[in-house]
């Protein structure tokens, strides 16, 4: 039991971390400071993506599951809607890689509208 909650907290962590990725920059405007964060996160996730590198966190939730005794994802709530989010189906390189570039374009539009829409005003 305590291996199979573990493993779903990986699981969220990994997903919140997904989010702060994309999203993480907006929290810039509300906190500039927040770059020292968000900006180290975006590097690691765009080098993992374009890389092809497998994030830490996932061997980690495989290795808790495998403790827990589970062998798949199936399951309650946040496995059945979160997992396909965090580990999609027919995952290629190509895709990674555009993913990769995706993480650098949103956040590039978002830093630039955070730091340049500054010294406009």
């Amino acid at each position: 039991m305590l291996y199979s909650l573990a493993a779903t907290a990986v699981l969220v962590l990994h997903l919140l971390f997904i989010l702060f990725v994309l999203a993480g920059g907006l929290l810039l405007l509300w906190h500039r400071a927040l770059v020292l964060l968000h900006l180290p996160a975006v590097v690691w996730a765009a080098l993992l993506e374009l890389n092809g590198w497998i994030c830490p966190l996932t061997p980690l939730e495989n290795r808790l599951r495998a403790a827990a005794g589970q062998g798949g994802y199936d399951g309650g709530f946040i496995e059945h809607y979160l997992l396909a989010v965090v580990y999609p189906q027919g995952l290629t390189p190509e895709i990674q890689q555009g993913l990769g570039i995706l993480v650098l374009v949103v956040n590039v539009a978002v830093y630039g509208r955070v730091f340049l829409g500054r010294k406009r005003r």
